[in-house]
């Protein structure tokens, strides 16, 4: 049902959440809570507050996320998603995630809700550097200003740009695809009602239930996105 809905449709978005990184296995924000954070909240030190007043925890909480993410790789959903916007299946591609494994499976344009782990940038001159320097304990610009990680962070606005920009998609969606993501955390559990509202056709693919389950006219719980993507792929293939 769903690829002959891909088929049909003249604008497909996809949203992905956390689900979509987990399966290659990198560690879901809220449960990074284990070894060296088990008994601190990611949350606290993910903020405006630890940028400025806990800058050594701040860093060192950085410094493992992107390790982390160094680690891991965009599986073959990723790679199935770049691939559909290539051949026009799929027009536009939101994430809440700040891994990039979109942009590193061959996607372009991506609007990333909540920034990028891929890139720092300076505080005082906002000059942007690959996310390596943390690695290689480098924290500072050649201006002297300090280098933060790209990503929103707990007590700022999510960019501007990319709100208008996921919005457009939203309204313009003849058919949006969530993947992985538990749809809890706001503005972008809207972005799923707009495209109804503007009378999209809407498919969640999540491990657990959304709170927009009843909405949905296609739902899928407790199977991986990479073996969903895959068995539509040849769906689309079969029917060419």
């Amino acid at each position: 049902m769903l690829a002959q809905w891909l088929k049909t449709s003249r604008y497909t978005v996809v949203l992905t959440g956390a689900g979509m990184s987990t399966e290659s296995g990198l560690p879901d924000f809220r449960s990074a809570q284990t070894g060296l954070w088990s008994k601190k909240n990611p949350q606290q030190l993910a903020s405006t507050y630890a940028l400025e007043h806990n800058r050594d925890e701040f860093i060192a909480f950085y410094q493992y996320r992107i390790r982390t993410l160094h680690q891991c790789k965009p599986h073959a959903g990723h790679i199935i998603l770049a691939e559909w916007q290539k051949r026009g299946i799929v027009q536009s591609i939101i994430t809440q995630n700040v891994d990039g494994f979109h942009q590193q499976a061959g996607s372009e344009n991506v609007i990333e809700l909540h920034g990028s782990l891929r890139t720092v940038h300076c505080q005082r001159c906002h000059k942007v550097y690959d996310s390596n320097l943390y690695i290689n304990e480098q924290f500072n610009c050649a201006c002297g200003g300090f280098l933060r990680p790209s990503v929103v962070l707990f007590g700022e606005s999510l960019p501007s740009d990319a709100i208008d920009q996921a919005w457009l998609a939203a309204q313009k969606a003849e058919l949006l695809i969530v993947l992985g993501s538990s749809l809890q955390v706001s503005p972008a559990n809207q972005l799923p009602l707009i495209a109804k509202r503007n009378g999209a056709k809407l498919a969640i693919v999540n491990m657990e239930p959304t709170e927009l389950d009843e909405w949905a006219d296609f739902v899928v719980h407790h199977r991986k996105i990479g073996e969903i993507l895959k068995e539509m792929d040849h769906e689309l293939k079969v029917g060419e």
